[in-house]
């Protein structure tokens, strides 16, 4: 543990200005990120006697190894830069709010030529629509089905739209006239897309405006003794009010609210939130988190809120990005239980966020208050179902880590884990792949994939190599990283005047894109998939770097035996062993993603074009080539003259093309790569991984 008092900023150094600061650790990796209206007093306040803090503030200040900050100019600025960069770079010591499941939406994709109405989940994406989110995804396709007998907007797959338009035939809900089959052109881009729009709308609220169009449409159809269009126009209406229905009035003015409640004690809250639009629940949403840092309700309040709103901050402009702002993410009140520290500041950048005021207060009386409890109450549920769940899992993660350390007599635990397989098919299309755990559990952003190159640069002659290989990469990365680091001054202080990027660009961030740099940071322990022969080559290349403070062990498949270098017997765990099953979910998790990077690689190389060679010709003139002249048979008897006859093929690329085809190899578009010879002796080859 570091001492505060060795990285503590020189008296005068701290601006006394609003801004955002960072803590570093011993490896540069940012473990906190705050904001303050005034920099130095916030930032003494970390470096009094380390026993008067709070008992997570000391264990982050202790684990610091350096802190910086960024001057801004208002508390607004502060607070969305906070926000960014705590989703940049995911702090351990910060509170993060968690989804306590993946939530659908019902998404438009506005930006696409024409627009699909689909079921959505994960992040969003610019240029896309976003209604919800919802408790179930039947419950959306429930709701898109009545939809779409009167707003007939395509929903298939991109799949399915272009064999439908290469058929000249539409697809079932085309023929059913739930779909107004775009694909082979009975309605044009420009009607499609309005009614796209009008489908966006009405999930919006704006339900009235097409209930009065449909009943003056279906009086005139009457007036005029069309009773056939006259009962379909009814039906479409029936079927508008049973979609209105579907989501009970809670507010009789036609509020549009977000209404939040927090539930929780010292060590972990519950979330939930109620979308109101219109006055009638559109969504639903819950947090279960875990506070690693000493924040009161009205703070967690403020994190909360940056959460749910400061997507719109980072999904930045492009295609449909003003349909997307219409959408009413942000709206008119925001009611929560306990004001945050700074309501101004919130109320700005919330209202900016709009485009039009926004109100954040806590409900006093009436239907609000009432349907506030109601969230409430969502939330001590929530909670408590969290609890019942979370309590195995912890132990469970607790002991298996207790576990390893004890079998491989480890000082502390690993609660970083990085495991290594390699993948191959007889030696062919030699891929490796590294999977991490951190607490026990996979951080799938941290996955890596490596080529194996070999000395030659053609793979390397077996697994032994292509681990020695494997992991030499991954710690020479990180020794050159960390020498990059330690270079800088990982110390105290501003950053230079001169420097856009100010704190992007010291640590192991990249000094390009400011993100983090892959390899900066070492794991507590090392897992290989093999035996004695993959432990010792790995023990090899950690040796000849002289990493000397990384744990290895290896699991061998045959009878999840655990090896550790240089001893002369395996350390046998219990088959009912958690630390065993943890290991064996590394195993199996670096096994599939080794597997699936091999299969991307192979299927990539099984074939190539003999076009790909031609310098300066690219697929999309390839393509045109291969159309012009039917096949590769045909384009190699042409001539350069002839080859200039197609579109953007000039002089220079024409004769690179008789050049390259000149010396003839067979026949037809496409022929087999180098290894294909390997691979194709068996119809179903056999992956080693």
């Amino acid at each position: 543990m570091a001492d505060p008092a060795t990285y503590r900023p020189a008296p005068g150094e701290i601006p006394d200005s609003p801004g955002v600061y960072r803590f570093r650790d011993e490896h540069g990796r940012v473990i906190y990120v705050g904001k303050a209206k005034s920099l130095r007093s916030r930032l003494n306040s970390y470096f009094q006697d380390v026993a008067g803090l709070h008992q997570r503030t000391q264990q982050m200040v202790t684990t610091a190894a350096s802190v910086q900050w960024t001057v801004v100019g208002t508390e607004v600025e502060a607070l969305a830069l906070e926000y960014s960069w705590i989703k940049e770079f995911d702090p351990r010591f910060n509170v993060k709010y968690r989804d306590d499941k993946s939530y659908p939406y019902l998404a438009v994709t506005l930006a696409d030529r024409f627009p699909r109405v689909q079921v959505m989940r994960g992040a969003k994406r610019a240029g896309t629509r976003y209604f919800g989110p919802y408790a179930h995804a039947w419950a959306i396709r429930e709701t898109v089905d009545l939809l779409l007998r009167v707003f007939p907007v395509r929903t298939c797959s991109a799949g399915v739209f272009k064999r439908a338009n290469q058929q000249g035939r539409p697809c079932l809900l085309g023929y059913i006239d739930k779909c107004s089959a775009p694909c082979v052109g009975r309605i044009t881009q420009e009607d499609h897309a309005d009614l796209a729009r009008d489908f966006c709308d009405f999930m919006a609220g704006d339900t009235a405006k097409f209930t009065r169009r449909l009943t003056a449409r279906m009086r005139e159809a009457a007036a005029e003794l069309d009773y056939e269009q006259a009962a379909r126009l009814r039906d479409d209406i029936a079927a508008l009010e049973r979609a209105t229905e579907r989501n009970a009035v809670v507010l009789a003015d036609g509020t549009d609210a977000d209404i939040f409640a927090l539930v929780g004690d010292e060590l972990e809250a519950a979330v939930q939130v109620f979308h109101v639009r219109d006055g009638r629940i559109r969504g639903q949403r819950g947090w279960v988190v875990e506070k690693v840092e000493d924040v009161t309700d009205a703070e967690l309040v403020e994190h909360l809120l940056q959460q749910v709103y400061g997507d719109e901050v980072l999904a930045g402009p492009g295609p449909g990005a003003a349909e997307v702002r219409e959408s009413r993410a942000v709206p008119r009140e925001v009611l929560v239980p306990v004001l945050p520290p700074d309501v101004p500041g919130v109320q700005a950048w919330l209202t900016g966020l709009r485009g039009s005021r926004v109100e954040v207060r806590v409900p006093q009386r009436g239907d609000k208050r009432e349907l506030a409890e109601t969230v409430r109450r969502n939330a001590e549920h929530a909670l408590a179902l969290h609890r019942t769940r979370r309590a195995g899992d912890l132990t469970t993660r607790s002991q298996a880590l207790r576990e390893i350390q004890e079998a491989l007599d480890l000082p502390t635990a690993p609660l970083r884990i990085e495991c290594y397989d390699v993948s191959h098919n007889q030696g062919t299309y030699q891929v490796a792949s590294m999977v991490v755990f951190e607490d026990g559990m996979a951080r799938k952003s941290e996955y890596r994939q490596f080529s194996i190159r070999g000395p030659e640069g053609e793979g390397a002659r077996d697994d032994t190599a292509a681990m020695h290989e494997v992991i030499t990469r991954r710690f020479r990365r990180y020794l050159a990283e960390r020498a990059e680091s330690g270079d800088m001054d990982l110390g105290q202080g501003m950053p230079d005047e001169d420097d856009d990027e100010g704190l992007r660009r010291s640590g192991p961030v990249d000094a390009t894109t400011g993100r983090p740099q892959r390899f900066a940071y070492p794991p507590n322990l090392v897992v290989v998939d093999g035996g004695p022969p993959q432990v010792a080559a790995a023990a090899a290349a950690l040796a000849e770097l002289g990493i000397d403070d990384v744990a290895l062990c290896g699991l061998a498949k045959r009878l999840e035996e655990v090896w550790v270098p240089g001893d002369e017997y395996p350390v046998i765990l219990q088959r009912s062993s958690e630390g065993l099953y943890l290991l064996q979910r590394l195993r199996d998790e670096a096994h599939r993603f080794a597997i699936t990077a091999h299969r991307k690689r192979r299927s990539k190389g099984m074939t190539v074009s003999a076009l790909d060679s031609v310098p300066g010709l690219g697929p999309a003139r390839s393509a045109a080539l291969l159309k012009q002249f039917g096949s590769l048979k045909r384009l190699k008897a042409a001539s350069v003259e002839e080859i200039m006859s197609v579109p953007g093929m000039g002089e220079r690329t024409a004769a690179a093309v008789v050049a390259a085809l000149g010396g003839g190899g067979g026949a037809g578009d496409v022929v087999a790569g180098p290894e294909s010879a390997v691979a194709s002796a068996s119809p179903s080859p056999t992956v080693r991984a």
